[in-house]
């Protein structure tokens, strides 16, 4: 196997160019649907580090191929392209949100224990994901040039940067996967994603839905609202009554917390004056742990409205998955159901050990963690059953906030950790790359 000597010596090299290779992807915008700019980044700098084959889908999804020079199992490293908005950018207290300014600054550790003064790279994405994607282009960058050296490589390194991933649904992931990959006969056996981890293990993460609940009633003049049955009126009890319900329902894990409930929108029409709103639409935010299925949260909720419905005639209202079109942009659309399955790998897994051995070799002491919030996993962990887990040097505490930053030498670890963790999968031997 190569040593690690010789990862730690080219990526001392890749450095800078990894670095200012993250400055360029923060400094181009790419919201949901609008990521074409970022994504010829990549294509160039993939293309320019030599890769064997680099290809965008007709959903926007960039993938680049490194193959080895001996068979053994394809890993692919995973990421997004898009970020969400900055918002307001005079709460970014002086630096520009497309900036990707270097400087020195208090940032926290890994465990979120100390703070540190630290050369970090400032902006919208640096953490969320931009950062993490640039350490894994360039680890791509290092096994080509081992190639070139005459190292043996085993296996296959493919990269994908999918579209639309903040949007929610995976529906760049799956469309990749189901569609790009299926056409072009690639697959896969495992997967490292680059969601900020803090060069932890990232092991699971609970589930989400996306619920719909509409409640109706009858318009009316508003000044005789007797004449009707207000629908934002009847709505107001069956909210007290589904918080109630999904947070005393006991459903926890040890590792990934309890399951809970957010009400993130709630609208009537019509909206208007002097008129009484004949729908309410409620929609939740529904967070699922091991055990708990979509059908399982949509019945919780159904079996609240039959009895509203018993209690009072007036009371209807009807609950399903919420959906929506997403357009990439190339211009493909699609419509999606709002949900993600739960995901969860035990630390005792064969892939996850080999994992934690490559960052031993790395000089990193392995740690393991759970996300609070969900990603593109679910896709290749739960619904191909291969084994996943998250890895990168950025941190959760500050992504999607105006204090979004990323640490280089976080960055330069995690380009090193890459590296490391593929020559120990490539190792794995093929009946570990399936999970119950």
């Amino acid at each position: 196997m190569i040593e690690i000597e010789k990862v730690k010596e080219i990526s001392a090299l890749f450095n800078p160019q990894m670095i200012e290779f993250c400055q360029r992807l923060i400094r181009t915008p790419s919201l949901p649907g609008e990521e074409e700019a970022v994504s010829e980044l990549f294509l160039e700098e993939m293309k320019l580090l030599g890769y064997d084959e680099v290809f965008r889908d007709r959903w926007g999804n960039i993938t680049g191929v490194i193959r080895g020079t001996e068979p053994g199992p394809a890993i692919m490293y995973n990421g997004h392209l898009d970020h969400v908005d900055p918002g307001d950018r005079l709460e970014w207290g002086g630096y520009d949100p497309y900036g990707a300014e270097i400087d020195e600054c208090p940032v926290f550790d890994q465990n979120l224990t100390l703070e540190e003064i630290v050369p970090v790279i400032h902006g919208r994405g640096s953490a969320d994901l931009k950062g993490g994607a640039a350490a894994q282009v360039y680890a791509g960058g290092i096994l080509v040039q081992l190639r070139k050296e005459g190292c043996p490589i085993r296996g296959t390194f493919i990269i994908s940067m999918v579209s639309m991933e903040e949007n929610g649904e995976m529906l760049g992931m799956l469309k990749l996967l189901d569609e790009t990959f299926a056409e072009k006969g690639i697959h896969i056996d495992g997967m490292v994603n680059c969601e900020p981890s803090s060069l932890k293990i990232m092991l699971g993460h609970r589930g989400r839905v996306e619920l719909k609940v509409t409640v109706f009633g009858s318009s009316c003049h508003g000044s005789s609202p007797w004449l009707g049955v207000n629908a934002v009126t009847k709505a107001a009890k069956l909210i007290l009554e589904i918080e109630k319900a999904v947070w005393s329902n006991g459903h926890e894990d040890k590792d990934l917390g309890r399951s809970g409930i957010a009400l993130t929108i709630i609208e009537c029409e019509p909206a208007a004056l002097c008129i009484v709103p004949d729908k309410c639409h409620i929609t939740y935010d529904r967070r699922l742990v091991p055990g708990e299925t979509v059908e399982g949260a949509i019945a919780e909720i159904q079996h609240i409205i039959d009895r509203l419905s018993e209690e009072d005639e007036e009371f209807k209202a009807a609950v399903k998955v919420n959906s929506a079109e997403r357009r990439a942009y190339t211009g493909a659309a699609a419509a999606i159901e709002s949900q993600k399955e739960v995901w969860k790998i035990e630390a005792e897994h064969p892939f996850v050990q080999a994992c934690a051995k490559g960052l031993e070799d790395a000089g990193q002491i392995p740690q393991f963690g759970y996300w609070s919030f969900s990603t593109d996993i679910p896709a290749v962990g739960a619904r191909m059953k291969k084994p996943v887990i998250g890895y990168s040097g950025m941190q959760e505490f500050y992504i999607h906030r105006p204090i979004e930053k990323v640490r280089i030498d976080y960055l330069e670890k995690s380009l090193v950790g890459n590296v490391s963790m593929f020559l120990r999968l490539v190792q794995l031997p093929k009946e570990v790359f399936q999970c119950e």
